[in-house]
């Protein structure tokens, strides 16, 4: 595991295009996902503690975000082959796990999307305005030892709750960590 951090947001970069397999078997694009008021687009995966410890935090705020017209979509680019507990059969399960009712989880096997979206570590947060303009690029909240510090609601919630009313994100980030994205060699 090697810990790594999110670089700071690239503000009104535009969202890229894609389509990717869904764990519903389905193939799903940017633009079916795409909410009214903005969409948030993250990279995630099973295995990794970071994901693990925020797990319940990601998707409390991804259905609360359906009613600020925020659409979610969690995608998983990690090396299948080499992390088998990031498998489509295990995505399933992680998903049926944590009650994935409203985020959409997404299998980018090539690891395309990933690099446009310049992906660096699970979870990598990237929030949109309705324009997917770039808006928020930070943590979901403060861990220590992998655990939340606190209860309040989590700096990605309150972002995307912004940017769904005004369009803007907020100027000040905190990166997000997490482990690397496990990249094919």
């Amino acid at each position: 595991m090697t810990l790594t951090k999110t670089p700071v947001c690239d503000f009104k970069k535009q969202a890229d295009f894609f389509k990717l397999k869904s764990i519903n078997n389905n193939f799903l694009t940017l633009d079916e996902i795409k909410g009214e008021n903005g969409t948030l687009v993250m990279f995630i995966c099973n295995h990794c503690p970071y994901v693990k410890a925020v797990i319940k935090d990601i998707v409390d705020d991804c259905d609360f975000l359906i009613s600020v017209g925020i659409n979610s979509v969690a995608i998983n680019a990690n090396d299948i082959k080499n992390y088998p507990e990031d498998s489509f059969e295990k995505m399933i399960q992680f998903s049926n796990n944590h009650n994935f009712n409203k985020l959409h989880y997404l299998l980018d096997e090539k690891q395309d999307v990933a690099k446009k979206y310049g992906a660096v570590c699970t979870p990598d947060f990237f929030g949109y305005n309705k324009d997917l303009k770039l808006q928020y690029r930070g943590r979901i909240r403060e861990l220590i030892d992998l655990k939340p510090v606190d209860d309040s609601e989590s700096d990605l919630r309150l972002a995307m709750k912004m940017i769904s009313k005004t369009q803007k994100g907020p100027t000040k980030q905190i990166p997000s960590m997490g482990c690397n994205i496990k990249w094919y060699k």
